[in-house]
């Protein structure tokens, strides 16, 4: 059996506030978490599901393109753009030996859900836009004795399936119109990845600092069809009125995370973190014919814009991401903790991702050795923005419609339950 950490670091403070990370920048959800790979158990299965409520409004909207035809007077204030998602999280540790851990785990880390609906100024920018992720991973590590401590050499390597649809208002329809005026555009893609990193741990005083890189998921070979058989053949001849095969390409992002705890007093723990994620490899994802892909259409070298029947325009930077907080274990049974985020937005102008701030509190409870039950909530800031049309490299982007937005909450809720044997 192996030795059972000391106070709070069996129990990883960070791991009670699950429902503070899943509300972070760009198209980040459950994102990626190996800290299972710490539990000193030899066995042990964990699962959580976190529920996040943003609740983003838009003000103050324009339609900024004439030539769609979209009537002015529908709504333009108090727009909600955001839905409510669920995160899944699920993930099986095993003990080999006593220098070697390995965890297999299956999570969600992107996704996005706008949807407006039909009914606003900005339905030729977005009716509703969906993505989704499906990522599996197995990570091992070995440890051996240095100083006082143990350090802990990690690797491993993930699939990623990543999939949406977004549907826009083409050009607007006389009510009672056999066609509804609207494209459809659905993708799929999928790839590998590769993470690997250090960590150093001293048993004594509940220690441990890891720094973990996560490498980037190529999309090379994005497919998809985009429906504009809504829309009339005459607003765009040879292109609306048709169905279209596409093919593109993306990649998710890299990043690199370093984590800290330690032990203060007996049954005291302080924690922190800071993440860097890639997001700037997101720009403009543009989308062409499958019967030109000898012609060139990637995010990766020049692409003749002709060639593009359609884009979806992130134009994001970088997002850091900066957590502290304290966890205290009360006696055998409960502990809890309480953390302080905050994420920089990743919006260069257009879109919503602005800063977020995020208070996090949670509760540990563990009726018998082998089983624990935890409950975290959040309560968070987006903050205020606005978006607008921007150029870069001669191009306009986010010209279709433009919108103010204040400081609007966002609150989120995660369960989860730890079973060690």
């Amino acid at each position: 059996m192996r030795k059972k950490n000391f106070g709070l670091g069996a129990m990883t403070a960070a791991t009670l506030l699950a429902a503070t990370s899943a509300q972070a920048g760009g198209l980040e959800r459950g994102g990626y978490n190996i800290d299972l790979l710490f539990d000193p158990s030899d066995y042990v299965i964990d699962s959580s599901v976190t529920y996040v409520n943003p609740q983003r409004k838009l003000n103050n909207v324009q339609d900024t393109e004439s030539a769609d035809g979209i009537d002015t007077g529908r709504p333009s204030n108090g727009i909600r753009a955001t839905e409510g998602y669920w995160v899944p999280r699920i993930g099986f540790k095993a003990g080999l030996g006593e220098a070697v851990d390995c965890m297999f785990d299956y999570s969600q880390p992107w996704g996005a859900h706008l949807n407006q609906g039909r009914n606003w100024v900005g339905a030729n920018e977005n009716i509703e836009t969906k993505i989704k992720s499906n990522n599996y991973a197995t990570t091992c590590s070995y440890s051996f004795d240095v100083g006082p401590g143990q350090l802990r050499i990690i690797g491993g390597g993930f699939y990623q399936e990543v999939s949406g649809f977004q549907d826009r208002l083409v050009f607007e329809m006389p009510t009672g119109a056999s066609i509804s005026g609207v494209g459809h555009l659905g993708l799929k893609g999928d790839g590998w990845g590769w993470r690997a990193g250090i960590a150093y741990e001293i048993e004594e005083y509940a220690l441990r600092t890891s720094l973990v890189y996560n490498s980037a998921v190529d999309l090379d070979n994005i497919t998809g069809t985009l429906d504009l058989t809504q829309v009339p053949g005459g607003v765009s001849p040879g292109i609306t009125g048709l169905t279209h095969s596409v093919f593109g390409s993306a990649s998710m992002p890299d990043s690199l995370e370093l984590k800290f705890q330690t032990g203060v007093a007996p049954g005291w723990l302080v924690f922190g973190s800071v993440k860097w994620t890639d997001w700037s490899q997101l720009q403009s994802l543009p989308f062409c014919p499958t019967a030109l892909r000898s012609a060139g259409c990637s995010t990766r070298t020049p692409t003749n814009p002709s060639n593009e029947l359609t884009s979806l325009d992130l134009m994001y930077r970088d997002g850091w991401t900066i957590s502290g907080g304290v966890g205290h274990k009360f006696n055998e049974q409960w502990s809890g903790a309480a953390s302080l985020t905050w994420d920089r937005g990743v919006s260069t102008g257009i879109g919503t991702h602005t800063d977020t701030w995020t208070l996090g509190a949670g509760v540990s409870y563990t009726p018998t050795e082998n089983i624990e039950l935890r409950l975290s909530g959040a309560l968070g800031v987006l903050t205020s923005g606005s978006s607008r049309q921007i150029v870069k490299d001669g191009r306009p982007y986010g010209q279709r419609a433009s919108y103010d937005f204040d400081n609007d909450l966002v609150s989120a809720i995660s369960t989860s339950l730890k079973v060690k044997f």
